[in-house]
């Protein structure tokens, strides 16, 4: 069967809808999603630049990509737009949905995991970014404990791995939101 035969006789599925807009957006527009997904303004215009996306496989494997070829600075300036574990930001569902797992946590354990960011900054001058997405606020903790002995070029690795999970978890979202949001 040719794929003009599966068109006509409705075999191709359609592109979920947040991909179709994220695929027909104004550059503007686009570039504001992709940023909701990953600060990193590189990050941002290699997945822009490669548009259309002819599926959601397509779309994530343009993100993995562009995550791998982050510079040290392009790491930062991703980073730089995730709040630490346990706090997230004000408002915003999307990082209170993905630390959920700190929502329930006892008050020593939250108080624990603020002296722990505290010192992983002070450490590797970033925030601590772990794809928190099903885990526990106890997991976290035993992570950023585990990662704080981490050489800072081991933890850039690991940093920029969790970072990949993360805008995967995040891209999958985007482009199968039934509404802009």
């Amino acid at each position: 069967m040719t794929s003009s035969t599966q068109r006509l006789s409705g075999d191709t599925p359609e592109p979920p809808a947040g991909l179709t807009r994220l695929n027909t957006s104004a550059e503007g527009d686009a570039l504001a999603a992709l940023h909701e997904v990953c600060a990193s303004s590189a990050w941002g215009s290699k997945l822009l630049a490669q548009r259309p996306y002819a599926t959601v496989e397509a779309l994530l494997l343009a993100g993995d990509a562009a995550t791998a070829e982050l510079t040290a600075e392009d790491l930062a300036e991703a980073m730089a737009g995730h709040p630490p574990i346990g706090r997230p930001k004000p408002g915003d569902p999307t990082s209170s949905r993905e630390q959920s797992g700190m929502a329930g946590a006892s008050e020593e354990l939250k108080a624990e995991m603020l002296e722990l960011n505290l010192a992983y900054q002070e450490k590797f001058g970033h925030v601590f970014l772990i794809c928190a997405t099903g885990r526990t606020g106890e997991q976290m903790r035993d992570a950023v404990r585990t990662r704080i002995g981490n050489s800072p070029e081991e933890e850039r690795e690991i940093v920029r791995t969790e970072l990949g999970k993360i805008n995967r978890i995040r891209l999958t979202r985007l482009a199968e939101e039934e509404s802009a949001a």
